[in-house]
Formats: C-alpha cells, sequence, structure tokens
C-alpha cells in the first residue's frame, strides 16, 4: 500500500500497469489517411485516420499491379474504397497513373465501379520501402494524389458516385512469389 501511495506521488506507475500502444490500423506510424471528394449517390467528403481508418494493401490476384483497400464506418455501415493500378509493380512510383476504383458502400448496401483503369488517375503515387518488426517483409507506404474523370456506376445499374479528387498514404505488402521482383528504377519520375 505504501508503495502504491509513493508511486502514484511520484507520478510513475508500476511497471505492470504499463499502457501497450494501440496496434495501427493501417500504418506503423499511425499517420495512414484518405481524403476524398464524393459527388452523387453518396455527397460526402471524407477525411479518415487513423484509429478509425483501416487500410491493407497487396498485389492484384492476377499478379499485375497492386491493390489497396481503405475502410472506415459510415453511417451505419463501413464504406471500403480500393483503388487497383495495373501498371504499378514493387517499389514503383510514378506519374498519371491509370487506376480502377471500387466503392463498397455498406450502408447503402451498393458496390460503385469504374469499371476500368481509364477513369481514373494517380496524378502522382510514390513507394517507400518500410521496415519493421510488425510489418511482412517487402512493405511500403503507398501515397498518392488523383482524381476521376467519369463516375463509378452502381453494379446494379441504380446511382453513380463521382471522386472529384482524392488523396491518401497507405500500405501495401508485396508476397514472395509476386511476379515483379524488384523496383523499375527507370519507371520512376
Amino acid at each position: 500500500m505504501v508503495t502504491a501511495l509513493l508511486l502514484l506521488t511520484l507520478g510513475t506507475t508500476p511497471a505492470t500497469a504499463k499502457e501497450t500502444p494501440p496496434t495501427p490500423r493501417c500504418l506503423p506510424d499511425q499517420d495512414g489517411f484518405l481524403a476524398m471528394r464524393l459527388r452523387g449517390s453518396i455527397e460526402e467528403d471524407l477525411r479518415w485516420t487513423e484509429p478509425a481508418l483501416a487500410c491493407t494493401g497487396m498485389s492484384r490476384p492476377d499478379g499485375r499491379g497492386l491493390r489497396l483497400r481503405f475502410a472506415a464506418e459510415r453511417g451505419g455501415g463501413e464504406l471500403a474504397v480500393v483503388f487497383a493500378a495495373p501498371e504499378l509493380g514493387i517499389g514503383t512510383s510514378g506519374r498519371s497513373v491509370p487506376v480502377n476504383v471500387t466503392l463498397l458502400d455498406g450502408a447503402g448496401e451498393r458496390i460503385y465501379g469504374t469499371r476500368g483503369d481509364s477513369r481514373c488517375v494517380f496524378d502522382e503515387i510514390e513507394q517507400r520501402p518500410l521496415a519493421g518488426p510488425n510489418l511482412p517483409p517487402r512493405s511500403y507506404r503507398v501515397e498518392a494524389r488523383g482524381f476521376c474523370v467519369a463516375p463509378a456506376r452502381a453494379l446494379d445499374g441504380d446511382g453513380s458516385v463521382l471522386l472529384t479528387r482524392f488523396d491518401f498514404a497507405g500500405l501495401v505488402s508485396w508476397g514472395e512469389d509476386d511476379a515483379s521482383t524488384a523496383a523499375d528504377p527507370a519507371a520512376r519520375p
């Protein structure tokens, strides 16, 4: 009892009472974010940050390029945004990179897609290597900004959403079996 009082008086806590930092849901420094302006069936200016934001990234299922997913709770359900860029390999950065965008609106129970990579573009995208004990090998911080020139249409034909602009910082982890095993230095601006 005296020890506990002494520790409280000195402003310290016993080693067993140390708080552990929250687990990152996106980037190791918990500075992942997604900012985007949505117009149409979803009218909203989003600014998601950690810890509310969750993000993941990996190679696309067909092995061509990368895919990043950002998600957060919004209006009674999860809204997830998926960016797929078939031209980006491991560690590759670039300008004017075509990207396909899909919105999964859990609250409205709709899926919107640009249905191809000719309607949206990354003005600029950069991948920087990340290392850490809690990260898979070949992990990269990905920062991008861009816009769409045509809306993402609902897959069932009802409604559309135009992403007039977007900016993000997220994480992509490339698997050992991914086709592109090294970044192409010539692809960098």
